[in-house]
């Protein structure tokens, strides 16, 4: 069994893209910029956005978060994202989720820039994933991705099975494998016989915030393990969706939580907003 090292590799792409921050400055005499929209005080996501905001700072991103309360109105947050969608210094914008009830998400997910749109959620970028074209992709899924590039593992030919169907991670995954050339199966709530599908899996990629989900029987021996799922454990420590201790016996490679995927995915962010900082520049 070998561990899948998000941590590690993070830590690579972010010297990378510090060093690529540093030319195009020189170059341009800009830098890329990333805006994130924070509504409310829930802990989980502004620790998320806190977070951001220090891997923005490390490697040389301009970054600005617009805190707004939770209270805000559609107009109010409507009227911050056309702002940030006409600001040159802007390349990526970035929705916070989940938002209060009050406010329609998917008319601002589609409210921003497509160009601007860092986290792949626009109904543009989402069909350019679908249909194999070049976009911005969720950078959960594209994290994972990158993960199995980094370890040499080619997916063409694998069955996948993804658990979750979220428009999130599950459903951009899914795209990302099947372009990769895997067959894939999606199980979400209402899937009959889990283990059945998951035990047919190469791969079993897992993202739906159940701790200890995925069990040692419901896998194949050699499997390889992607657990997409952070959770708070009764003890306090972070989990994901897949038994570690026990699962890890019976995986060819496996990601652990926290240090697996998590770090990936702000990697990815970071990576997406140079991409749209290079476009816009160019």
């Amino acid at each position: 069994m070998q561990i899948l090292d998000g941590s590690a590799l993070s830590s690579k792409i972010k010297d990378e893209i510090s060093i690529d921050v540093k030319a195009l400055r020189d170059s341009t005499g800009n830098v890329p910029g990333l805006a994130v929209v924070l509504v409310g005080h829930d802990p989980a996501s502004a620790a998320y956005v806190g977070m951001k905001k220090k891997a923005c700072d490390a490697v040389g991103f301009y970054s600005v978060t617009h805190e707004m309360p939770k209270d805000i109105s559609q107009e109010a947050i409507e009227k911050t994202i056309e702002m940030m969608n006409e600001n040159p210094n802007i390349d990526g914008i970035l929705i916070q989720l989940p938002l209060p009830e009050q406010i329609n998400t998917n008319r601002l997910l589609e409210l921003v820039a497509p160009h601007k749109d860092v986290d792949g959620f626009h109904p543009y970028n989402v069909g350019r994933l679908t249909t194999g074209l070049e976009g911005f992709v969720p950078c959960t899924p594209l994290g994972v991705m990158r993960l199995l590039e980094e370890y040499k593992i080619d997916v063409q030919g694998m069955n996948a099975c993804v658990v979750g169907a979220s428009n999130i991670v599950g459903k951009p995954m899914a795209s990302l494998l099947l372009n990769a050339n895997a067959t894939v199966d999606i199980c979400h709530i209402y899937t009959k016989d889990l283990k059945k599908r998951t035990l047919e899996a190469d791969i079993l990629l897992v993202g739906v915030g159940v701790i200890n989900l995925i069990k040692e029987d419901m896998v194949k021996e050699g499997a390889i393990i992607i657990d997409i799922g952070i959770n708070r454990a009764e003890n306090g420590k972070l989990v994901g969706d897949v038994d570690f201790e026990n699962v890890s016996k019976k995986a060819s490679y496996i990601t652990p939580v926290p240090g697996g995927v998590g770090p990936m995915t702000i990697a990815m962010l970071l990576k997406n907003t140079l991409q749209s900082a290079k476009l816009r520049k160019s």
